[in-house]
């Protein structure tokens, strides 16, 4: 029961990892979409159309804006790109260990274990300073002479949601990051009880083994002492008809 709980919970983690780091993946694709602007890159993902009907801006301005919206999302892009590419590869390696891993328990490696302990022990640690770097950089980001001109003049045209304020998509990857570092916290301690659990199972088969093997050499024992006492009396019944 002990073996099936533990085997459960493991996957039960792994599935939600993933699915938080596709959230985070989601979060950081949004993020970018929300604050891209009129006509700009998002990061090399696309292009993103505030509306594309109407245009507030016109002339000069409309050319300042958009030349401010390039040089905000190619200030933003490593955000984009880091943030894609971690949460893929987490995601991706989470997956390999939840494949890899579905096993009963009597088929589970400590080799493997090892393997998936360290792996979220590290994912947990490094998703705490992936989002750290990652607000520490929107902020940054936020805080330069262009994120500010290109809010002046959004908001000369009603647009008050181009601000230099943390996004809630930024938030959210903020949010999304703690949790998914706080899953793989709880894996890899349940990865230590996974390991306990082989090993107190290899123990018990490696003695009711060595028990088996026991009973087995005792009844082949007693078996040759039960043939050596059979030919002896047949050769002392032998040897008393030859006296007769």
């Amino acid at each position: 029961m002990k073996c099936s709980k533990v085997c459960t919970t493991r996957g039960i983690l792994k599935f939600v990892e993933i699915t938080v780091n596709l959230l985070v993946l989601i979060c950081v694709g949004a993020s970018q979409a929300s604050v891209a602007g009129f006509t700009s890159s998002l990061g090399g993902l696309g292009s993103f159309n505030l509306n594309w009907a109407y245009s507030p801006f016109e002339g000069t301005e409309l050319q300042e804006v958009r030349e401010l919206d390039m040089q905000f999302t190619q200030m933003r892009a490593p955000c984009v790109y880091g943030g894609v590419a971690f949460s893929l590869t987490a995601a991706t390696l989470t997956l390999v260990f939840l494949v890899v891993g579905a096993k009963p328990i009597q088929q589970l490696r400590t080799g493997l274990l090892v393997g998936e302990c360290a792996f979220s022990l590290l994912a947990s640690l490094v998703y705490l300073v992936a989002v750290g770097l990652y607000l520490h950089f929107v902020t940054q980001v936020n805080s330069t002479e262009v994120c500010k001109r290109r809010e002046r003049l959004y908001a000369r045209r009603g647009y008050t949601s181009m601000n230099c304020a943390v996004q809630g998509g930024d938030a959210a990857v903020g949010l999304f990051g703690v949790v998914a570092s706080c899953l793989y916290f709880a894996s890899f301690v349940v990865c230590i009880l996974a390991i306990r659990t082989v090993r107190a199972f290899q123990r018990h088969a490696a003695k009711a083994q060595h028990s088996l093997k026991g009973n087995v050499g005792d009844r082949s024992v007693r078996n040759h002492h039960a043939v050596h006492r059979t030919s002896e009396s047949s050769h002392n019944v032998q040897a008393l008809a030859t006296l007769v």
